[in-house]
């Protein structure tokens, strides 16, 4: 296949690049760098089968020649680059997506949206399943990131339907591993800065909140998988293995030898969730897929590449 992965410099769009080579394929990703960083691509430069296209997707797309299909991971994904580029994150759902949806049409192109469990907001319902429709704020500081992924979604069921555009949606949860940015904000990178550099842990709340998390490669599997499946509806791809904030911190200070501890703040983002975890039934019937990567080992791979960036 010819590929087009839209933020094929970012952290998971990269790792996109290097699956669809892997298995043959000719990929072009396209990023305006605002949050990727091509550094994250070096290592394809050269590659025949490669081709970087520097382009803001809010802007019309133009691919010369065939296009087999298009994943759009295009948007700025952390609390940190959203709460300081909210237009942005929204043009890029809206209109990034829509142009996004356009090529993908004009081309005969299988399209694939990057969505995210933020479209389930502060949760009622747990674990999230696909049919749960979310708690979101819109008008709240987060909401810019989750409503822009919301309209996403109903856009690409838009073309679905009335065009016919064979299209595929993920909803990704918490995600780690090498090529994450040091400072995008999320608590992953966050732990692992201030445990390689013997600091205490920054636990904001009491650390009862929980989250799930998924090394990027199973997370990967699962994008490949729901690409070449027939399946048009949502499919959550993450870890069901849930545990609170402050487990996770014990976990990364036990992994890195962190004698700093762990330090308590009041401050939280508005609007962030209290629970986190993936009902991923669905993938696992559809795609025969569940995660394999221990939290421990993918961690400890995630550490050595951040020990290499400090």
């Amino acid at each position: 296949m010819r590929v087009l992965i839209t933020g094929g410099a970012g952290f998971l769009g990269s790792h996109l690049c290097d699956r669809f080579l892997a298995e043959g394929h000719h990929v072009l990703a396209m990023d305006n760098l605002i949050t990727g960083n091509v550094r994250n691509i070096a290592h394809l430069a050269g590659n025949p089968n490669f081709q970087f296209i520097r382009h803001d997707i809010t802007n019309y797309i133009y691919i010369k020649g065939e296009v087999d299909a298009v994943l759009h991971f295009a948007s700025p994904a952390s609390p940190i680059d959203y709460l300081k580029l909210p237009i942005q994150t929204l043009k890029v759902g809206a209109l990034g997506t829509h142009n996004a949806l356009g090529l993908a049409l004009a081309k005969g192109a299988r399209f694939l949206l990057a969505s995210t469990s933020e479209i389930y907001g502060d949760p009622l319902e747990h674990p999230q399943i696909e049919s749960y429709p979310g708690n979101v704020d819109p008008i709240g500081p987060r909401g810019v990131y989750d409503e822009a992924k919301r309209y996403a979604e109903a856009l690409v069921m838009a073309y679905h339907r009335v065009h016919g555009v064979d299209t595929r949606i993920v909803r990704i949860f918490n995600t780690y591993g090498p090529r994450m940015r040091l400072a995008d904000g999320r608590v992953v990178p966050n732990f692992i800065a201030q445990a390689l550099r013997g600091e205490p842990l920054t636990v904001y709340g009491n650390g009862a909140q929980t989250r799930s998390f998924q090394y990027v490669s199973d997370l990967v599997e699962g994008v490949y998988r729901l690409l070449l499946s027939d399946f048009n509806d949502p499919v959550n791809i993450g870890n069901p293995y849930e545990m609170s904030i402050l487990e996770f911190a014990q976990v990364v200070n036990d992994l890195t030898q962190n004698q700093g501890g762990i330090i308590y703040k009041d401050e939280r983002i508005q609007g962030d969730p209290q629970t986190r975890q993936p009902d991923i039934g669905r993938a696992r019937k559809v795609l025969n897929w569940e995660p394999v990567v221990n939290l421990r080992d993918g961690l400890s791979q995630t550490i050595a590449y951040f020990r290499e960036v400090l």
